[in-house]
């Protein structure tokens, strides 16, 4: 099966050529309905129930599963940010069994912030080393050097990988199979941050076997901002969370016996919930958001994001552009670098005089279409960096 484009779906101004999915999705229409719903849906409180607190979450939990065929809806938790997430992971790391000083937390060079900053604490805690490796200083098969470079860093000093698999800034794609598999071989755990790949770049847990990852959802998972999902492998299972609240306890669902107050927690992830996680709003437009990728299919999202570019790209390197190599990079986010003694700036204003609106991050231009995109969205993204 093959989509064609979506843009009647979406709501977004006529005329703006938004190839920027990676900074933040435009919402779907019937997410904008969902929402709605869910802001009128509090002017009749009598109409909520103590059911209708459980009832706005299991649905995202059961529509994330899907995507990244998770068995288990239950190891799927709602949370607001990327820093969250990763902060759940800082607080029960601390558990790892054989946790010494000197062992090494692995990442990449520049990778999102959010990534970074939850390990300060920890670090400062347990005498952990955050070890980066940089990008190759060349730019000839810059991608396969960078993966091989990461996979010959993991040692038995490893305590834990955390990794995108397309990599935030310019689009570099990792080969998270095979660092799952050196991970386990000396015992660390893998993070994913699922933001810029899950949604858009099929996906699946059970291949890849990740102990945590965690995923917003304003992003390629098409929702609303301040809402996010996470998975958390069986390590977390009696983990600590963040929030002590009341609806993260075994049996919560039974409002007239809260004043018996419980030390238990509900299974598995559901103890990792954000406080007030049946948000009657933000929930039902994930949900609808995430029902809509499942219903197009995630290979075919990539793929028609990899047709809009192919050839585009193809004329782009004929003209001094570099772009990496397949499959070193990912199809649905692409770094673009400058032909040499080309003037950035220049090159900024032609896109924003044409309507086009990209995101430049560090020395790549970041190309991130989608579905809603269309020929004519190219079309002028090739006039503006092809102007000078």
């Amino acid at each position: 099966m093959s989509i064609s484009c979506q843009k009647h779906l979406f709501s977004l101004e006529s005329g703006i050529h938004y190839i920027n999915c990676a900074t933040m999705s435009p919402n779907l229409k019937a997410v904008e309905e969902a929402g709605f719903k869910g802001i009128s849906q509090k002017s009749q409180p009598h109409l909520i129930t103590q059911e209708t607190f459980f009832d706005t979450t299991q649905p995202v939990k059961e529509a994330y599963a899907k995507i990244i065929n998770c068995p288990d809806p239950e190891r799927i938790a709602l949370i607001p940010s990327t820093s969250y997430g990763m902060a759940i992971v800082a607080k029960n790391l601390a558990k790892k069994p054989h946790l010494q000083a000197g062992q090494e937390i692995l990442m990449v060079q520049e990778e999102f912030p959010s990534d970074v900053y939850a390990w300060e604490e920890i670090c400062q805690e347990k005498g952990l080393i955050i070890k980066t490796v940089a990008a190759p200083n060349t730019l000839q098969h810059r991608g396969k050097i960078w993966n091989e470079s990461f996979l010959n860093a993991i040692s038995a000093n490893t305590c834990m990988v955390v990794i995108s698999p397309t990599h935030w800034a310019d689009g570099t794609r990792f080969d998270i199979k095979a660092i799952g598999e050196a991970c386990r071989s000396v015992g660390a755990l893998l993070v994913l941050d699922g933001t810029q790949s899950i949604g858009a770049m099929p996906f699946d847990v059970q291949q890849i076997q990740p102990d945590a990852i965690i995923n917003v959802g304003y992003k390629w998972l098409l929702g609303p901002y301040s809402a996010g999902v996470a998975y958390f492998g069986p390590f977390f299972d009696e983990g600590t969370p963040i929030e002590r609240n009341w609806i993260n306890r075994v049996g919560s669902e039974d409002f007239k016996n809260l004043i018996n107050y419980q030390t238990a927690y509900r299974p598995k992830a559901d103890r990792f919930n954000i406080g007030e996680r049946s948000n009657f709003i933000l929930n039902p437009m994930l949900t609808t958001a995430l029902g809509q990728i499942t219903a197009w299919g995630v290979a075919n999202i990539e793929a028609y994001c990899h047709q809009l570019l192919e050839k585009p790209l193809q004329i782009l390197q004929e003209n001094g552009y570099w772009v990496d190599d397949l499959p070193h990079r990912s199809k649905h986010l692409v770094g673009l670098r400058f032909p040499k003694h080309t003037d950035p700036v220049k090159i900024q204003q032609a896109l924003k005089e044409r309507n086009v609106l990209v995101s430049f991050r560090g020395e790549a231009i970041r190309l991130a279409p989608h579905v809603y995109n269309d020929q004519n969205d190219i079309d002028m993204l090739l006039e503006g960096l092809l102007a000078f």
